[in-house]
């Protein structure tokens, strides 16, 4: 299936509806978000098969798969905004000091307005369809941008979107960079943006044009540090599933393993050992094991295996894109598989002996979207290192609380979403005195009279 570039006018006319018709004020109503929210509820589970389907047809991932990793999760944010919607819009009342008396004060929740949201190809769903969860739920109106490299799943979403909503309020436009061009040289009041550094850049540089403020949830090189005093078993069963989740094309995927050096071997070993419980014998037929996205990226992996000993894995089909759970030893920290992302399913260990000498490896990198430790010294890890999120005896997790903030930091992106995070990031609070009229301290006015008292309340 192919993706057809939705043309430039097209689009210049569906930014311009859209502001058209925030103008109207019809998003501030509450109960119409809360309407909204429950169309693409129903939508969601009405085109549940459709979209599992299509993230079969273009990734190889399971039912099972979508359904914990994508679906779910976005039916569970969904119902987070509707329990909890009305409490987030409420004005929260705030202090007012005495100098400004008899005033009060609030703090008011306002939609930022008109949206951009461009989602990446490694969860389709869950990347496009979350992030319009939070505008739904601030009152904005959002173009969504669905990556070209899954076509069946950037056509499903758009019939979904079409299906549930008009376009002046939520619209899907499709296509390659030229069209990520168009939307960019357009003016939005937020745009929200999930896909690499090197584009996040691009995105950023766009809306600086602008004044326009970004979302950029971005990725990087995530450390899994492996301590002398890890519980070896537990770890290497977490860790492995976390990298054999959706094969690793995962923006908080464990990248690369920083092990003690005295449990090295064991390691390896028992990831050996976890790789063939989750996948079999033989993870080729596993129905549970994602495909690489396309030829490009299936190239890039392979390249990478010359940069250390295969020791685990190393099978491959380019005719189909598969890339078995590969473990890389003596590994040289500089080599190239330790400079990229490796959004894939291989693994390249490096070794410390002391926790600052692990510290250092990390802090000398740019900040990872996430951070994981297994170990006894877990929170020395953590006041000792920056990353967008972290899990202690665990990976990928952190994910999965809707209460906690999901986001990067430096390198790795900035801002943050899910739950009551998604509804500030479309949302401007708005500072608002009111004062009324039946008293008016003089004071204030020139000729400043009584300054001397009035430095003493101050």
């Amino acid at each position: 299936m192919a993706i057809t570039n939705t043309p430039t006018e097209q689009i210049v006319r569906l930014a311009a509806a859209q502001k058209q018709y925030f103008r109207t004020g019809q998003t501030l109503d509450i109960s119409y978000r809360l309407t909204a929210l429950k169309a693409l509820k129903a939508a969601i589970l009405k085109h549940e098969k459709s979209l599992a389907d299509a993230l079969w047809a273009d990734l190889h991932k399971s039912y099972e798969e979508a359904y914990l990793t994508e679906i779910s999760i976005v039916l569970g944010e969904i119902d987070n905004h509707i329990s909890n919607l009305r409490s987030w819009a409420s004005p929260a009342h705030r202090p007012t000091p005495l100098k400004m008396f008899p005033s009060r004060s609030r703090i008011v929740s306002e939609p930022l307005g008109c949206t951009l949201i461009i989602a990446p190809w490694n969860y389709p769903v869950q990347l496009l369809l979350n992030p319009l969860v939070g505008a739904i739920s601030a009152g904005c109106t959002a173009i969504l941008k669905p990556s070209p490299y899954v076509p069946t799943v950037a056509k499903a979403l758009e019939e979904l979107i079409a299906d549930t909503f008009e376009s002046e309020y939520v619209a899907t436009v499709q296509g390659n960079r030229d069209v990520n061009t168009a939307l960019l040289a357009e003016r939005y009041d937020l745009i929200f943006f999930t896909g690499s550094p090197a584009l996040g850049r691009t995105v950023m540089a766009a809306a600086a044009k602008n004044l326009t403020p970004v979302v950029l949830e971005l990725g990087g090189k995530s450390p899994c540090i492996v301590d002398y005093d890890a519980d070896i078993a537990t770890a290497a069963r977490r860790i492995a599933w976390g990298k054999c989740l959706n094969a690793g094309q995962t923006c908080i995927a464990p990248d690369y393993l920083l092990v003690h050096s005295a449990v090295k071997d064991r390691l390896i070993d028992a990831l050996r050992e976890e790789f063939k419980r989750l996948l079999g014998q033989d993870p080729q037929q596993s129905k549970h094991f994602v495909r690489i996205v396309n030829e490009r990226a299936f190239d890039r992996l392979v390249g990478y295996f010359k940069d250390g000993d295969i020791v685990v894995g190393g099978k491959t089909d380019r005719s189909e894109r598969f890339i078995a759970p590969t473990v890389l030893d003596n590994v040289n920290p500089e080599s190239a598989v330790m400079q990229d992302e490796i959004f894939g399913p291989i693994f390249p260990v490096v070794t410390f002996q002391t926790t600052a000498e692990a510290v250092n490896f990390v802090t000398s990198r740019e900040k990872p979207l996430a951070l994981y430790y297994f170990g006894k010294s877990g929170k020395d890890i953590i006041r000792n290192t920056s990353s967008g999120g972290a899990c202690i005896n665990d990976t990928i997790m952190h994910i999965a609380n809707e209460n906690l903030p999901f986001g990067g930091v430096g390198n790795s992106g900035m801002s943050s979403y899910h739950g009551k995070d998604s509804f500030d990031a479309f949302s401007h609070h708005r500072a608002v005195v009111t004062t009324p009229t039946w008293f008016d301290l003089p004071f204030r006015y020139m000729p400043y009279k009584l300054f001397s008292l009035v430095k003493k309340i101050l």
